[in-house]
């Protein structure tokens, strides 16, 4: 490498990013040139749930250590809120509403309810009972971890969520999040349980921010730490601490972010096949489409942009079953064969015992992910920490942490029936991992793509076919033929959703769905689907399975050279972006008026103005200042301001003069790119 005279005054050598992502599967690292968007080298690691640094650092250690002393920028895109979320992890809340009901089953310890609150124009609907909020504050302070206020119409008037903020900020240490500093859009329900995650999450992504300094602190590098945001933009370690649920559907975002840097084209659609989902995203004019109502995790709806994507539980670890010599798909996920037997030598000699055994009849009445597999092992993952566990969940703990066992193992050793143990709730719990035969051991028993045992992958496709009354060859191409039609089902959908709106199929267009993923006709016609948008495939196993997907759609597809690691390339490729909502509406009765007197509504404040020409002035030099100052704190470097202005006005019947002014919004972005650290690279 070129040796860089760089200095502090400015004079810069080789700029190299970072970017790293950690998946449900396996976690990504790789170094960009971040002027060229060339792949210097990458490295892949099994993702470790219970500790991500454990992976990052695995993943990180496989890069070349002479380039880290140029790296400018980390970048780290990362499914740990979206999983927190999902999976209901997060610290102790205590929420307060104000001006109305929270919705039910709010993810809170402590609750309470005070009046207060405003109407649409940011008038006070009920005077703030300070008094109340402060008791509450008093009586829990020493059983919660954070904080969240959500008054009633905020939006029009942020005063009484500031108020209570102040007072606990007063009274206590802990972190409070109103819901006005995170979303400036209606809708009281959704801000709140914005708030109420984003409160849950803050300690969740602290302590990854923790692991990653200490992975920092171990390679040597000194560049600054940024994370990706849902809508695809980067952001400082010390905003995401503050604003961590803006982190969640990073993963996707990076994915889209990656394929156009990786490819270049502005208009595609981003299939990112991983060991876990399949992410499917449509990139139009260069940018994510983002989800205009916010997104949605688990049976929530929050207010936070992020990009509109579509997971589906179908992956490389997902769980192939054969049951009653039928060949299924399960979205349930498992850990290959081939990479368990990499893991724990025991698997291989257990598999080969099974050649020429049947599998064990089974009720047909059960749900697919209950049936047992032959093939299938149980391994320790972690304990549990709810209820106390029964004789028999200890006993089945003790013998899957010695070494992966099967089903019926375990219930020999048990002596139980082995359909009386109820191991799909000790997996559910997370406290045990199964094992079993995915579409990664396909690949591997094939030979298409050999990372780990093959040998295991080749025992377990053996043991299966011959369940299924199949050739090894024939089993493998119909599981890869059956993933390749769920992803292209799954594309398919996603594009209908995007053009009529989501609604339930009916039998009639499920139907034509499956003629034209199928191909093979019915009778009497045949129907075919043509993409007008390339497929950007993202994913190790993308060469497998979607050049049949592309075919399909008959259209173009585009495997990029990196496209195993696009993740973590989008990581580090994103800009700075940080925008605010702004609206202007004329007093009551005067919108006929050139110049009407307004009223501006906005985070900081509910403010009067004599004239439009005056908010909208005032709107646009507050705000440029505002969004100006957050995308600085959020790690950018120079910024450039960009002003949306949309006015609402009704149309009056000819003659009656000109139109009536309803209210005028005003979007005000920063966009720049983030702030590097030089020093010399030596």
């Amino acid at each position: 490498m070129e040796q860089s005279k760089a200095t502090s005054s400015g004079e810069r050598g080789s700029n190299y990013g970072l970017g790293i992502d950690t998946g449900g599967t396996y976690t990504d690292a790789a170094v960009l040139d971040m002027e060229t968007g060339t792949v210097l080298c990458s490295a892949k690691s099994l993702t470790t749930r219970n500790d991500l640094s454990v992976g990052i650092g695995n993943a990180i250690e496989k890069l070349d250590r002479s380039l880290f002393r140029c790296v400018r920028l980390i970048g780290i895109s990362s499914t740990l809120a979206t999983n927190s979320v999902v999976e209901g992890k997060g610290c102790r809340v205590g929420l307060i509403v104000i001006g109305h009901e929270a919705a039910a089953n709010v993810p809170v310890d402590e609750m309470v309810q005070l009046d207060g609150g405003h109407n649409l124009q940011g008038d006070r609907k009920a005077e703030l009972d300070i008094d109340g909020a402060r008791e509450f504050v008093e009586s829990v302070k020493t059983k919660v971890d954070a904080f969240a206020v959500s008054s009633y119409l905020s939006v029009r008037n942020p005063e009484h969520e500031i108020a209570v903020r102040e007072l606990i900020k007063s009274a206590t240490d802990l972190p409070v999040v109103c819901g006005h500093e995170l979303s400036s859009a209606l809708g009281f329900n959704e801000r709140t349980i914005t708030a109420v995650l984003n409160a849950r999450l803050i300690p969740i992504i602290t302590d990854l921010i923790i692991s990653l300094k200490k992975v920092q602190k171990s390679t040597g590098i000194t560049a600054p730490l940024m994370i990706v945001k849902g809508d695809g933009s980067l952001m400082d370690e010390s905003v995401a601490r503050e604003r961590p649920v803006e982190t969640i559907l990073s993963g996707p975002a990076a994915s889209i972010i990656g394929s156009k840097a990786l490819t270049g084209l502005n208009d595609a659609i981003i299939v990112d096949v991983g060991g876990t989902t399949t992410d499917i995203g449509i990139l139009r004019d260069g940018r994510p489409r983002l989800d205009p109502e916010g997104a949605i995790l688990g049976n929530w709806r929050t207010r936070v942009k992020a990009v509109d994507a579509f997971t589906s539980g179908i992956g490389g670890d997902s769980r192939v079953v054969v049951a009653g010599r039928k060949l299924q798909l399960s979205p349930l996920r498992v850990v290959p064969l081939c990479i368990a037997s990499s893991t724990w030598p025991s698997i291989k000699p257990k598999l080969q015992a099974l050649r020429g055994t049947r599998a064990k009849w089974v009720p047909s009445y059960m749900d697919l992910d209950s049936v047992p597999q032959s093939t299938e092992l149980y391994t320790f993952n972690r304990r549990f920490n709810g209820e106390p566990l029964g004789q028999e969940q200890e006993r089945v703990l003790e013998l899957v942490t010695q070494e992966p066992r099967t089903l019926y193992e375990l219930a020999e050793l048990l002596n139980v029936h082995p359909l009386a143990l109820n191991l799909r709730k000790m997996e559910g719990q997370g406290m045990i991992l199964r094992i079993g035969l995915t579409p990664t051991d396909m690949l591997h028993a094939e030979g298409s793509y050999v990372e780990y045992d093959a040998e295991a992958s080749r025992l377990g496709v053996e043991i299966q076919a011959a369940n299924a009354e199949m050739e090894p060859a024939e089993f493998i191409a119909t599981v890869k033929r059956m993933v390749i039609e769920k992803v292209a089902g799954e594309v398919l959908k996603k594009l209908i959703y995007e053009e009529a709106g989501e609604g339930k199929m009916c039998d009639i267009a499920n139907s034509l769905v499956n003629n034209m993923i199928k191909g093979d006709g019915r009778r009497d016609f045949a129907a075919t689907v043509h993409l007008n948008k390339p497929i950007i495939g993202i994913g190790a196993p993308v060469g497998a399975y979607l050049p049949g997907v592309a075919e399909i759609f008959h259209t173009q597809l585009v495997l990029p050279e990196n496209s195993s690691i696009g993740n973590a390339a989008g990581a580090v490729s994103g800009n700075v972006m940080e925008s605010m909502e702004m609206l202007i509406k004329p007093k009551k009765g005067m919108g006929a008026m050139e110049n009407p007197p307004c009223t501006l509504h906005w985070m900081q404040e509910r403010k009067d103005f004599e004239s439009l020409s005056e908010a909208l002035a005032y709107a646009r030099e507050e705000g440029g200042r505002l969004v100006r100052e957050k995308a600085m704190a959020a790690g950018a470097d120079t910024v450039e301001l960009i002003v949306d202005n949309h006015r609402k006005e009704a149309s009056l019947d000819r003659g009656w003069g000109s139109n009536i002014l309803l209210e005028v919004n005003l979007t005000v972005t920063a966009v720049g790119k983030p702030r590097l650290y030089f020093e010399a690279c030596r």
